[in-house]
């Protein structure tokens, strides 16, 4: 690549007339397609900070924002955390189509590509760089998977099952998986049938789900304060309307559902009551019940989230809401992914048998089943033992990283700066102090070689305070102890101006 290719553009020929009918944005925008299309902005080359182009050119930054999003919708430009805003591309000749364009973004739908999943993207894309440390996004540590064993069941599993191994199977998964997983979810104080267990793509499928087949536009979703933005993105994607509870210390504040319960009857309620992602939340026992209880006089039906269960560090453990139901309203959603191999994207769902069949004949249209490989790996990692075994000692392992980025916190986090330390889980959530400009911190982090997921983007609707999530359980200890610093440093950076509220960009990600 040349030098240009990696320097930042220079835009100081760009004109804005404020006396054309033609909004400014617009006009930005033009300028900037024309000089790619000429060439005299090649791909790969770097536009400045949409803030820095705002001053140089006297308009605001929302103005310049609105800009740069019209170039990326366009196909011309792309936006990377810790790369910033460069040129995509050359435009393509137009296809000859007789005169007719293809108005390609009159045709997506408007729920999808929002900002957020670009952000989504971005940090799992950070995940594969090597100068970045990953504190974002929420997967096992990579340095202890079971990979020689791994291997060994491959082999086994192939010379015994043979070519069945890699055909197709049932869209509810194969018959000894959903035997095990009923068995397994025992432990759980969870009684259920295999009948009653449909294999899913992780989790995240089963959102999926139940969002094509129980939720309709206009639908009411009760959902946490903040929760997993995967979730709230699926009720977005199926037009429901949200209402978020605030979730404290002790879970889902219950006292204040009742009333919403009986105001707007919503569909279902949505929640993660142990180790809550983002929070790292336990739900108490009283609360659970009272959960459950509302949830069956109201006849409303309760998505359980619950990844992290078998992760728990200190404590003791409490029945899952599922365990607690006697009316048949609980749905629950578990995953591998948090446990053992997130690559196998292997999760599962327990719920009535009328909802899995109807469920697994939607899941039939999205994929026609899970991988089958993948659903016999589970089951012989299930049935001899070993993940048993592999999640007892990722236990210490996770327990080991929790404490240590704790303790790294404590000696460097200026004032203001304040976190929970969980029981069990993955994250840290922490607050940061009022004078951070959020709006440039996940860049100043990028730039220092570290990542976080915003928090911001885990509240239905604006939180006012900000607030970032830290994953323990990827990086290194040695990541952890160096990553920390980079972090603060970056938070420190950004308390050097007083704060500024730009209500554009609230709830957006920043054009880095």
């Amino acid at each position: 690549m040349s030098r240009r290719a990696v320097s930042e553009a220079d835009l100081s020929h760009l004109k804005v007339d404020r006396d054309r009918a033609i909004p400014i944005y617009l006009q930005i925008a033009r300028q900037i397609s024309e000089a790619i299309s000429s060439g005299s902005l090649p791909a790969g080359t770097r536009l400045p900070p949409e803030r820095q182009l705002a001053r140089a050119l006297g308009v605001n930054r929302s103005t310049v924002l609105s800009a740069y999003r019209n170039l990326k919708e366009s196909g011309l430009l792309e936006a990377i955390v810790g790369r910033g805003t460069s040129v995509l591309r050359p435009p393509a000749a137009p296809p000859d189509l007789g005169g007719r364009q293809p108005f390609w973004e009159q045709l997506f739908r408007q729920e999808t590509g929002r900002a957020v999943d670009a952000v989504v993207r971005d940090l799992l894309a950070l995940s594969e760089r090597r100068d970045v440390i990953p504190m974002a996004i929420g997967l096992p540590s990579p340095d202890h998977l079971p990979l020689e064993l791994y291997r060994d069941l491959l082999r086994e599993l192939t010379a015994e099952i043979g070519p069945p191994l890699l055909l197709h199977c049932p869209t509810e998964g194969i018959t000894p998986l959903r035997e095990r997983l009923s068995q397994y979810m025992e432990k759980r104080g969870i009684g259920c049938v295999p009948s009653e267990v449909l294999v899913l793509a992780g989790s995240q499928q089963g959102l999926d789900l139940i969002g094509r087949t129980l939720l309709e536009p206009g639908d009411t979703v009760i959902v946490e304060e903040p929760t997993y933005i995967g979730a709230l993105e699926t009720f977005r994607a199926a037009g429901c309307r949200m209402i978020g509870v605030p979730c404290d210390d002790e879970g889902l504040c219950t006292d204040m559902l009742e009333p919403i319960l009986e105001r707007h009857r919503p569909k279902l309620i949505y929640t993660l009551p142990t180790f809550q992602n983002p929070s790292g939340a336990v739900m108490t026992l009283e609360r659970r019940r009272h959960l459950v209880d509302l949830a069956a006089r109201h006849r409303i039906p309760i998505v359980e989230d619950d990844p992290y269960s078998e992760l728990r560090y200190d404590g003791r453990a409490l029945p899952s809401l599922k365990a607690l139901d006697r009316a048949g309203l609980v749905l629950y959603l578990s995953t591998f992914s948090k446990l053992l191999f997130p690559g196998l994207r292997l999760g599962w769902m327990a719920a009535p048998a009328p909802v899995i069949h109807r469920l697994a004949l939607v899941k039939q249209t999205v994929d026609l089943h899970s991988s089958t490989p993948a659903q016999w790996l589970l089951e012989r990692f299930i049935r001899d033992g070993h993940l048993e075994k592999h999640v007892a000692r990722m236990r210490g392992v996770y327990a080991e990283k929790r404490d240590r980025m704790h303790h790294a916190l404590t000696r460097c986090a200026p004032d203001g700066f304040t976190w929970r330390r969980p029981d069990g889980g993955f994250y840290l959530w922490c607050r940061l102090p009022e004078r951070v400009d959020r709006s440039r911190l996940l860049a100043r982090a990028a730039e220092a070689g570290v990542s976080f997921l915003p928090g911001w983007f885990c509240f239905h609707q604006d939180p006012g305070a900000s607030h970032l999530r830290l994953n323990f359980s990827n990086p290194s200890p040695e990541q952890i102890e160096s990553g920390i610093p980079r972090l603060i440093d970056a938070v420190r950076a950004g308390m050097t101006r007083p704060p500024t509220v730009d209500r554009e960009t609230i709830g957006t990600p920043p054009i880095v």
